[in-house]
């Protein structure tokens, strides 16, 4: 795309952040402050990296992400803007979800930060090939210039509410819900395995 390579001194995945496009940034702490990526950061030198690469001016800290997800905690499957000052973040859905902690306190902390909370329903208990529960989400969606493709691992009322709830938040958008299992068990989903441009 011809854009200049700007090179930095740190660890950082694409799912690690969500940024608003208006210098405000979501991340987790125990993705990005893990010592199996910059062991030397504290959270002042994080917040002091992502405003000099990234322009950042704010950011949000959440905590854990989702039980066994073995990103350590990528917020692209626990929180995601929508627009400038509003967030998507799980509700917990049906019996035995369980992120049901997790999603309400990174709730709980987007609103402590002044941001606009949307809930959406989270996909509930799926399975993982070995057992127990897999890091399934519906926020790892991909935004593209006419539609937001939406991963959904089991038909039925939860992934139709979710679905639902990003059409109205995206209403110039069409929302595509899109079966992501076999992608799941590599790790991850739609926004994992993409890297989009701004158009």
């Amino acid at each position: 795309s011809g854009v200049p390579l700007s090179r930095h001194d740190f660890v950082l995945e694409g799912g690690a952040l969500d940024h608003d496009g208006a210098g405000t940034i979501l991340t987790t702490r125990q993705c990005l402050l893990n010592p199996n990526r910059n062991p030397a950061w504290t959270a002042e030198a994080a917040v002091a990296a992502l405003a000099e690469a990234l322009g950042a001016r704010k950011t949000v800290w959440l905590g854990d992400g989702l039980l066994n997800d073995h990103t350590d905690g990528h917020v692209d499957n626990l929180a995601r803007f929508v627009a400038p000052g509003v967030a998507v973040c799980p509700v917990a859905y049906g019996r035995g979800d369980v992120n049901a902690d997790a999603y309400d306190d990174a709730a709980r902390r987007l609103a402590e930060a002044g941001l606009k909370v949307v809930r959406v329903p989270s996909p509930g208990w799926i399975e993982s090939a070995e057992g127990g529960p897999a890091p399934a989400s519906h926020m790892n969606f991909i935004i593209a210039n006419g539609a937001v493709v939406m991963p959904t691992y089991k038909p039925g009322q939860a992934a139709e509410l979710a679905a639902q709830a990003l059409q109205s938040v995206f209403p110039g958008r069409k929302v595509i819900s899109l079966p992501s299992n076999a992608i799941l068990t590599g790790g991850g989903s739609f926004h994992c395995i993409t890297q989009q441009e701004p158009a």
